[in-house]
């Protein structure tokens, strides 16, 4: 059994995402941000298969992607208060953490199981910036949905998907605690 670890524990019970709203320059140096990458890829990983990627979007690729975000959200006929808080996302984070799942094909591991570790990396990512002093908020909105935007704006294959993007950056304000979820409501216990 593994020694206790009460600190960790405690910061997972009070660890909040930052809004990206209020995160500011300066993010994290690439020095800074590989042991952040580097915890997050140790997630679990059914079959040793890593069926996930990251990107790095630095300050310049932020705002070519705010630009894309307004010129295909008109394009698809999203309102315009949809395609602000999409492009405010980008204009205002100082780095993002892309996680693409990129399902590998496998016997013994089915697709689900291999985006759900991508899932599990987006939130060992959260945390690990958290953890290391930075605010950040995990976000997709409809930008990380839409074809076009991934193929021109990220680059990715028809078989990858957006899993998450973690803005990561400077705290200004912290949140306000918010309710979190009755224990007992949400628990069902089987003993036989």
């Amino acid at each position: 059994m593994p020694d206790p670890r009460p600190e960790v524990l405690d910061f997972l019970l009070t660890r909040r995402s930052r809004p990206a709203k209020t995160l500011a320059s300066p993010g994290p140096t690439r020095d800074a941000l590989i042991p952040i990458l580097t915890a997050a890829a140790r997630s679990p990983d059914h079959g040793k298969l890593e069926p996930w990627r990251f990107i790095v979007l630095e300050k310049p690729a932020l705002t070519r992607l705010e630009a894309l975000v307004r010129t295909r959200g008109a394009a698809l006929g999203q309102p315009e208060e949809a395609i602000a808080k999409a492009a405010s996302a980008y204009a205002q984070s100082p780095l993002a953490v892309v996680v693409v799942s990129a399902p590998k094909p496998s016997a013994k591991v089915p697709e689900i199981e291999q985006i759900h570790s991508a899932g599990a990396v987006c939130l060992a990512l959260l945390n690990a910036a958290l953890a290391s002093g930075w605010g950040a908020n995990w976000l997709t909105g409809w930008p990380a949905h839409d074809r076009g935007f991934l193929a021109e704006g990220l680059g990715l294959a028809d078989t990858e998907t957006v899993v998450g993007i973690v803005h990561i950056g400077t705290e200004t304000a912290a949140p306000p605690e918010r309710p979190r979820p009755d224990i007992a409501a949400i628990t069902e216990w089987v003993s036989e």
